[in-house]
């Protein structure tokens, strides 16, 4: 009984330490080779050698890039193809975000909250020239974002401070950002229903960001707006209209009642 338990313990950390290694490329989005993400990673390089053995000969890895590099393989696009196919948020949202590129003109994406920080998980570019360089799941600090105020909303303050680093205050101007202010701004955020500021990560830009709430009332992901600052401040009524009339839709098809949220 002890030796199986102790085979089970064995392949469960394999299987961790694996998933690890997809992590890491993944949040790295480069090719790298064994003994590189085993330094990064802090695992023993003959784990991870014989782990990226395993996961290339099942297409979870390719080599990519020369020098024995490897970084994530096909198998994972169909994985993810079969899992958009089922999750209707993903689809919804997707649907979603052409309507408001069309619409607007401007760039559409879909955010997520990912461990502690914040990620764009779609995204929609406009029809006009201007382009953002954020990438989807790009990992962000909470605070640089408007849709970070929206995506801790349901959290009390005392879970919403320890969830974030106190280093992701410091803003990419490295302006500290007071804890107090940004929880102040995350409770008006979930009384307007929106939270929109220049970019901290981008400049010259605007950005939007509104709630899509699952049926406890959870805010589960926000559809953004990217835009030029001038034009997203001029234009500032016309896109909350076109983001709110998007979330609320998508609100009401995953059971949440986006009129009693609006009373109370």
């Amino acid at each position: 009984m002890a030796e199986a338990g102790d085979t089970i313990s064995r392949r469960m950390r394999g299987l961790d330490r694996a998933f690890e290694i997809l992590e890491f490329l993944r949040v790295k989005r480069q090719p790298m080779r064994p003994n590189e993400i085993a330094s990064e990673i802090g695992a023993p390089r003959s784990s991870v050698y014989e782990l990226v053995n395993l996961l290339l000969a099942q297409g979870m890895l390719d080599y990519q890039g020369g020098d024995g590099r490897v970084y994530l393989g096909r198998r994972l696009y169909y994985l993810g193809t079969a899992y958009a196919e089922q999750f209707d948020l993903m689809r919804e949202c997707d649907r979603m975000l052409v309507r408001l590129a069309e619409e607007t003109r401007e760039t559409a994406q879909m955010c997520l909250l990912e461990g502690n920080k914040y990620t764009v998980a779609m995204m929609r570019e406009g029809i006009r020239p201007f382009r953002i360089s954020s990438n989807v799941g790009e990992l962000v600090s909470i605070p640089w974002t408007a849709s970070g105020r929206l995506l801790v909303s349901h959290l009390p303050d005392a879970e919403i401070l320890a969830l974030i680093p106190p280093e992701d205050f410091v803003l990419p101007s490295g302006r500290r950002l007071d804890p107090a202010e940004f929880i102040a701004e995350v409770r008006s955020a979930t009384r307007d229903g929106y939270f929109t500021f220049n970019s901290e990560v981008e400049n010259f830009t605007h950005c939007f960001a509104v709630p899509v709430y699952q049926a406890d009332g959870a805010c589960i992901a926000t559809l953004c707006l990217v835009t030029p600052r001038e034009d997203g401040l001029r234009n500032r009524d016309h896109y909350l209209d076109s983001l709110l009339a998007a979330a609320h839709e998508i609100s009401d098809k995953l059971g949440f009642n986006v009129a009693r949220r609006r009373v109370s």
